[in-house]
């Protein structure tokens, strides 16, 4: 007799075969698109208009058409550049780390997240981009071979720091994805009906035969990119950090950044994946795939990186008092109570207070409270890059100099339109490739299916030994 702990609740509920989850997973690229996919494509096209339209502005008028000054030198476009960046790190977070570290519970939403952290990285790359106020010459930060004479990139620079690890970080996580989407793929391109779409699939899908040398090198060469992720998901934002902790200005120069900003990305990060997640699953009818349990998962990470945050911010007012540096206790003291006070306490209480409602069980398996929460933390995340960025730098050591921001249509036009970016990207993923990795969720309904069998055969050997007691 075989005894299998029946702690964990299956992760594919519904009583799923194989040529189930085949058909379920399929049918939305498969099918017309329907009217809810369609009208969320309309706003999200609305937006992209938007930040066509505001980008326009930038490039021919300049870069004062933003609400920059010479006190506030970054505002909006740096903000949104790091809250962008944060978002991307939980898909790769749940790719690659959970991968490693054999979490199964990971396999229904990986590959939406997995998109999600593509789709958030070119949404932060515009940013660093438009402000450089001359983007043709963005090849400039590149260290190649030039005729300008002695003009090289400065390597000691964590600005520069930023290119090498965003372009990696990046180019990984596209290969990381795409690797994944080729057996579902072929799948696609073997039901296929149409000659474009049975041609277009087996381009993408790159020859896949299914032989078991491919699903071998596949799992191979999952594993080593598994690997490379890794390190990244703490260098990226931990670099980014450092555009900021290498500074000597007051409210920036401290080394709790590093871990501080990784925690805050995976905390924001999983805060959309469970935003987009929740909207997938009601939209293209995945509730047996991307169950409670996946919810619950997530909600508790969030418990966790949001706690890490809430002893951040408490870590950084101590050092300032500790420090005895009066410009250091003034930065924060002027966050708190200064002119942007109501920025300062939007981020405690959405970021801090807010999280700490998922350590009820009742909540955490709630799916319009944990969408709402959701709503709330990323709002929050904004907060906290808005007040890093601006509250320190509007009020500097010299008063003379003290400014205040205040972002104009185009700045509010590009944030927005990059949103509207987003979800376009998102929403064209989502009708065309599977959003669902169906090898991998066949993987774990074999084993869901093996629970099942095992606890219905411990069940007949007990019930016969009672008959023959």
């Amino acid at each position: 007799m075989q005894h299998v702990s029946p702690i964990r609740e299956p992760l594919v509920t519904g009583g799923k075969t194989y040529h189930d989850i085949t058909e379920d997973v399929c049918r939305q690229v498969e099918a017309k698109p329907n009217v809810r996919w369609a009208a969320a494509l309309a706003v999200a096209l609305v937006g992209l208009a938007i930040f066509i339209y505001s980008v326009y502005r930038t490039l021919w008028f300049g870069i004062g058409e933003w609400g920059l000054n010479k006190t506030v030198g970054w505002a909006w476009d740096i903000t949104n550049f790091v809250w962008w960046v944060g978002i991307g790190h939980a898909g790769t977070l749940i790719s690659a780390i959970l991968l490693l570290f054999r979490q199964k519970w990971r396999t229904s939403i990986n590959r939406a997240a997995e998109a999600m952290t593509i789709f958030a990285v070119i949404c932060a790359a515009m940013f660093p981009v438009l402000h450089m106020g001359r983007p043709w010459l963005a090849y400039w930060v590149l260290p190649l071979p030039n005729t300008f004479g002695s003009l090289w990139v400065n390597f000691n620079s964590p600005l520069l720091w930023d290119v090498f690890a965003i372009s990696t970080y990046f180019s990984v996580s596209l290969v990381f994805w795409y690797i994944g989407l080729i057996p579902d793929f072929a799948t696609i391109r073997d039901r296929a009906v149409g000659p474009i779409a049975r041609r277009a699939y087996a381009v993408l899908s790159f020859g896949w035969t299914g032989s078991a040398k491919a699903w071998s090198r596949y799992e191979t060469v999952s594993l080593i990119l598994a690997g490379l992720a890794t390190p990244l998901v703490l260098s990226v934002h931990t670099i980014v950090s450092m555009d900021f902790a290498t500074s000597v200005i007051p409210g920036w120069h401290t080394t709790i950044f590093p871990p501080y900003f990784v925690a805050g990305a995976i905390f924001s990060g999983f805060a959309m994946v469970l935003t987009l997640m929740i909207i997938t699953r009601k939209v293209f009818h995945l509730e047996h795939y991307i169950t409670l349990e996946h919810v619950e998962s997530m909600n508790k990470v969030i418990i966790l990186t949001g706690s890490i945050v809430g002893i951040a911010y408490t870590t950084e007012f101590f050092i300032a008092w500790y420090s005895g540096v009066e410009y250091e206790q003034y930065a924060f003291i002027n966050r708190a109570f200064g002119p942007y006070w109501w920025a300062y306490w939007s981020m405690m209480t959405c970021n801090v207070i807010t999280p700490q409602l998922f350590w009820f069980r009742k909540i955490r398996r709630s799916l319009t409270l944990t969408f709402i929460i959701s709503i709330f933390v990323n709002i929050g995340m904004w907060f906290e890059r808005f007040v890093i960025i601006v509250t320190s730098l509007h009020r500097d050591y010299l008063p003379s100099s003290w400014a205040m921001f205040s972002p104009t249509r185009i700045d509010i036009g590009v944030y927005v339109g990059t949103i509207g970016l987003f979800f376009t990207l998102f929403l064209l993923f989502a009708k065309f490739f599977p959003v669902v990795n169906m090898a991998e969720v066949k993987a774990i309904l074999k084993s869901s299916s093996g629970v099942k069998h095992h606890h219905h055969a411990d069940t007949m050997h007990a019930t016969e030994k009672e008959l023959n007691n």
